[in-house]
């Protein structure tokens, strides 16, 4: 058993070592090291095929075209292409739009950025339980809304929001959606022909593939048209100029196919765990979920133990690679802004830890990490 133990799967995860076999024939000079945008000799050749393969694998698992797929970084430049690229192409058809306050800060800063450029935004509230109540955002609503930015599952918490009928209810005004997956891919089944959304980001390192490549659906018909970020040699449809990153994207494609393959039993094993997890740690004093457990990921828990400041807890458990719930500074503790959205107690918001589970999780090391908490959160509590 690893130790730390890691519990940190909703931050990043170890790269599948398939994906990285893929990526290693990629990168040196047997391999598909060439430029893919080289179209006169066969090492060019080469790259445009690992790419294109890359970007079919990506396709598949949300059920899109090929040609709906944009590489980027990661899901913080498809967030900005997508709002910025939306909010700059048509300035014109409206100046307003709608997000939630438990989105991303890769979502929240971008829409922070596009009101210092004049667009209007709304920044809806949860209910207590993370859920958006649809009622809430039909009032938010307007005739020059342009788009609504709502994430599929919560980083923090894992509620899964209702994106199909939030779209419906976004496409029925006029509006487009843009949806941030990340914490989706993989987990949950995504078919973009039958839900109705014009743009989705989606990140690899999320799903055992590497850190800094990324994508964006946009949807083709009816088109939605984005204006670019950068500008330079007309890569990824002008969209995003510049060299492709064949390893990197290499590996968001085979990440992409094993999450396809794999996905019913692994979810189905990984739900196991977190139930093993929680059914472990229920019954301590003064121990709560945050969240609506009925519509939660499999891989993501969020649990608050009244008392017991977090960073104090994470502290006694230096056995255990997690997450706390607020978020800390050299100056200051600041409590999670999900946490603070969703209404819960101040005090409650600082004891809070987010546990997440992946692909290399066993029963032995959620039985070690709940043993290991009955027994620090009793001599913290002095019991």
């Amino acid at each position: 058993m690893h130790t730390p133990v890691y519990l940190d799967y909703a931050a990043t995860t170890p790269v599948d070592k398939q994906v990285a076999d893929i990526m290693s024939q990629a990168l040196t000079y047997d391999g598909a090291f060439g430029n893919a945008a080289s179209n006169d000799h066969p090492y060019g050749w080469k790259a445009a095929s690992f790419v294109d393969v890359a970007r079919e694998q990506v396709a598949a698992l949300i059920n899109a075209n090929s040609q709906e797929i944009v590489f980027t970084s990661g899901a913080t430049e498809s967030n900005n292409l997508a709002l910025i690229g939306l909010s700059n192409f048509y300035k014109d058809r409206g100046k307003h739009i709608i997000t939630m306050k438990t989105e991303h800060k890769a979502v929240l800063d971008t829409c922070k950025f596009l009101e210092k450029q004049g667009m209007e935004i709304t920044y809806l509230s949860p209910k207590a339980n993370g859920l958006l109540d649809l009622d809430v955002l039909k009032q938010a609503l307007r005739p020059d809304t342009l788009a609504v930015s709502i994430m599929f599952v919560n980083n923090e918490t894992g509620v899964i929001q209702d994106i199909a009928n939030i779209a419906k209810c976004v496409k029925k005004n006029g509006s487009f959606m843009h949806v941030d997956a990340v914490q989706a891919i993989g987990k949950l089944p995504i078919d973009v022909m039958d839900l109705p959304v014009d743009l989705l980001s989606m990140t690899a390192h999320k799903v055992y593939g590497p850190k800094g490549i990324g994508a964006l659906y946009i949807r083709r018909r009816p088109a939605v048209r984005l204006q670019a970020l950068m500008y330079g040699g007309g890569q990824e449809q002008g969209l995003r100029p510049g060299t492709l990153a064949t390893h990197q994207i290499a590996g968001l494609g085979k990440a992409f196919e094993l999450a396809k393959t794999y996905m019913i039993e692994e979810v189905a094993r990984i739900a196991q765990l977190k139930q093993r997890f929680w059914q472990g740690i229920k019954d301590l004093p003064d121990v709560g979920l945050n969240g609506d457990c009925a519509h939660s990921v499999c891989s993501i828990i969020n649990v608050h133990f009244s008392g017991i400041d977090s960073d104090v807890l994470i502290k006694a458990l230096p056995q255990i690679a997690v997450a706390a719930g607020a978020a800390c500074s050299s100056a200051m503790i600041e409590t999670s802004h999900v946490l603070r959205a969703m209404k819960l107690d101040e005090e409650l918001a600082h004891s809070s830890l987010r546990f997440s589970f992946g692909r290399y999780t066993t029963e032995q090391e959620v039985d070690f990490v709940v043993d290991l908490l009955q027994q620090k959160i009793a001599k913290l509590r002095g019991s």
